[in-house]
């Protein structure tokens, strides 16, 4: 019988140097990168605020200049003999559904014509900015989207794209109790 040596680590003498010494793993390199966009961004993040900060306290008065001079220039047309200046302000005291009612009077299928009579406010159509115009029509109707009543709120979203124009308008056609029935881009 032969006698074998015992390996090292299974119990025998263990010798100074003798084996292969045990594998420390070195310690990764802790890289900048990590910090550096982290810092940017948030520096890209407080620089946006400051210009937010500084273009709202200096640009407060922008819409009394621009409004008026549209009214600068209404004045400039208008003779205050002419019957036209008398009819303006007839047209300014008709609410906006009275409006609405008339342009699809005006414009409009028999079938808008139909179901614009069902139509009892209108908000948010004289407010257009070409950026997000949103304007709401209530009618009289009962339901939500599955209801009876869908195909004539689209009638009247459709009459009301007829009328009016933006580039990212959306109009909403509410039933009486609040629900969404239809909606369409204008």
């Amino acid at each position: 019988m032969s006698q074998q040596q015992p390996q090292p680590g299974w119990g025998g003498p263990q010798h100074q140097g003798y084996g292969i010494p045990p594998f420390q793993p070195q310690r990764p390199k802790k890289s900048k990168a990590g910090k550096i966009v982290g810092f940017g961004c948030l520096g890209v993040v407080a620089l946006f605020v400051l210009i937010g900060v500084a273009a709202a306290a200096g640009g407060g008065n922008g819409d009394s200049t621009d409004t008026g001079a549209k009214d600068k220039a209404v004045a400039a047309g208008r003779t205050p003999e002419s019957d036209k200046a008398e009819a303006t302000p007839a047209q300014k005291t008709k609410t906006q559904a009275e409006q609405f009612k008339a342009c699809v009077a005006k414009s409009g299928t028999a079938t808008e014509k139909k179901a614009v009579q069902h139509v009892t406010k209108v908000t948010g159509a004289d407010k257009r900015n070409d950026i997000l115009d949103s304007a709401e029509v209530y009618t009289d109707f009962t339901g939500g989207l599955m209801s009876d009543n869908q195909g004539d709120a689209k009638l009247i979203a459709s009459a009301f794209t007829s009328c009016y124009e933006s580039k990212n308008g959306l109009v909403s056609v509410y039933g009486q109790d609040g629900d969404l029935i239809a909606n369409a881009n204008y």
